[in-house]
């Protein structure tokens, strides 16, 4: 049996690298599409100022692209050497999303970057401008594959357990990229990205103004985020709505959790503002209720049950015991492939599977035939995540997204009024709200990685039977080493990104500057971000 600290140290170690990756991707993603916007305006109105706000703000993009590659690399990598079961268990899945992301990634994706970067002088506006797009595309097709692995982990659609091959074989490529879970996802996580690109522009362009620097690239490039902002921001607190009822559907532990409810209520169930979850006594200490709020928020009725922590344990219970003899008769078919009582036996329990292989963690041997009435009950109350957490994280997000809307609400009025550098006290707090999408992104990751627990593949494979059989020792040098490169990363970006801003668009655009009235090469800044970030792309 893997050691629980090797398994705890293993999701740590993903935990971090996935943590540390997702500050670039969400910036990636929606400055692209920003950026295409931007050079869109430049085509067609043929003013330079547009092309030269183009350019800088893909100085900036090349910055964040540049180091989202290199962490994420080892991601990757990290299935097949810290979750060699589970790659083996799924891989045939879940590797074809994963191969496809790859080619887009780096041979659409990439190969489009190097043309938009150097392209400004060799490629006429009309094409220029397509590469940009391509570019767009590209960095959100990469994110499509990447959010349709993680949907077959979230909600297992198009795939069955042969118990020929002892492992989920790929049913339906239809069913696996057309999932609800992922393609509802695909949308809130790419929409998040224009979110974080239109607040990280906007905070930049008001740094600007403050100083009266670069004011007519500052004030148009506020103006267009703030558009680009606002529109975003609707978008993704709509589409959140949206996974929030798809996932509640295919995971209602996730949302009992994220609701703190731990009673089946009456419809239409009370609504918790907040609260303080008590996992071991099943039960709030405090909380602050708005009623009737619940039902009709997660279900878009009055009359319909939302299923409470106390009925999702009963039937995690009962599959368990229904699953029992499934393992068993798998077990005899590993042995006797040809057995047609065991394949028989399998057959009518196969649909829970999974939840047997949550019981072998606490029975003797790890026989499920030997699992106890209380082996049983600790494995059902495994089905149920960590509601303190998941409580709080989804709510921290939903208080980021409401404190956006309200910021873009702001940055639109004052952009459209055409006075926004006179609000000095507004755009001294637009530079302190760029962090703010990177945390709402943040918190939904965890949200939806630490509300699937205990499941790998929810249903289907318990995240403690996924791990590799390493030693602890190990996992804590490899976990001490993701942090300090990771970190080194993350001041690289930071002093590459600070540099360039203070630089600003003039200094390292490609057009004479009315300042000092000479031509600097606009791809400088790339050039020299290539050679610095390429030994580090090889090292890894």
């Amino acid at each position: 049996m893997i050691s629980d600290t090797v398994v705890e140290l293993s999701r740590l170690q993903f935990a971090a690298t996935a943590l540390y990756h997702f500050l670039f991707v969400p910036l990636t993603l929606g400055l692209s599409f920003l950026l295409a916007v931007m050079e869109t305006v430049y085509v067609i109105t043929g003013k330079r100022i547009y092309r030269e706000i183009t350019q800088f703000w893909s100085h900036l993009f090349l910055i964040n692209f540049a180091l989202g590659v290199a962490t994420g690399l080892t991601m990757e990598f990290e299935f097949g050497t810290n979750w060699s079961f589970y790659s083996g268990f799924v891989g045939d899945i879940f590797g074809t999303p994963l191969a496809i992301e790859g080619l887009m990634a780096f041979f659409m994706e990439s190969t489009f970057v190097g043309l938009m970067a150097f392209g400004w002088e060799r490629l006429s506006k009309g094409t220029h401008l397509m590469v940009t797009y391509l570019v767009a595309l590209g960095s959100n097709l990469s994110a499509l594959w990447i959010l349709v692995a993680n949907g077959f982990m979230q909600n297992p659609q198009g795939a069955a357990f042969n118990p020929a091959t002892m492992r989920m074989e790929l049913t339906s490529l239809g069913a696996l990229i057309f999932s609800e879970d992922a393609q509802t996802k695909f949308v809130h996580t790419s929409i998040a990205g224009y979110v974080t690109a239109a607040v990280f522009v906007t905070g930049i362009s008001a740094y600007y103004m403050l100083r009266g620097k670069h004011l007519e690239i500052a004030k148009r490039s506020f103006r267009m985020a703030s558009l680009f902002g606002v529109l975003s921001v609707a978008g993704v607190i709509t589409l959140g709505d949206a996974l929030g009822f798809v996932g509640g559907h295919a995971q209602p532990s996730k949302l009992a959790a994220m609701e703190a409810m731990w009673q089946t209520e009456q419809a239409p169930a009370p609504f918790n503002v907040a609260a303080w979850p008590n996992q071991d006594a099943h039960r709030n200490t405090w909380s602050i209720q708005v009623p009737y709020v619940l039902t009709p928020l997660l279900t878009h009725t009055l009359d319909s049950t939302v299923p409470g922590i106390d009925r999702i344990e009963a039937d995690a219970l009962r599959r368990i015991q229904n699953g029992i003899p499934a393992v068993e008769a798998l077990k005899t078919l590993s042995a006797d492939p040809t057995n047609k009582a065991a394949l028989a036996q399998f057959e009518a329990r196969k649909a829970d599977l999974g939840y047997g292989f949550l019981v072998k963690r606490y029975a003797a041997d790890q026989d499920v035939s030997k699992a106890t009435e209380s082996d049983i009950a600790k494995a059902a109350r495994d089905a149920i995540p960590n509601v303190f957490a998941i409580f709080w994280l989804f709510r921290v997000m939903v208080a980021c997204g409401l404190l956006m809307l309200a910021y873009f609400a702001v940055c639109v009025i004052i952009s459209l009024r055409g006075d926004a550098e006179r609000h000095r006290r507004f755009l001294k707090l637009a530079p302190w709200m760029i962090p703010v999408p990177f945390i709402a992104c943040e918190m939904g990751w965890l949200t939806a990685e630490v509300g699937r627990q205990p499941w790998a593949v929810f249903g289907v494979l318990p995240t403690w039977m996924s791990a590799s059989t390493h030693s602890v020792g190990y996992m804590i040098f490899s976990l001490i080493g993701f942090i300090l490169i990771y970190s080194i990363f993350i001041v690289v970006e930071l002093f590459l990104m600070i540099r360039a801003i203070r630089q600003g668009p003039h200094e390292q655009g490609d057009g004479t500057s009315p300042e000092h009235g000479q031509r600097v090469p606009a791809v400088a800044l790339s050039r020299e971000l290539c050679a610095s970030s390429l030994p580090n792309v090889k090292e890894l």
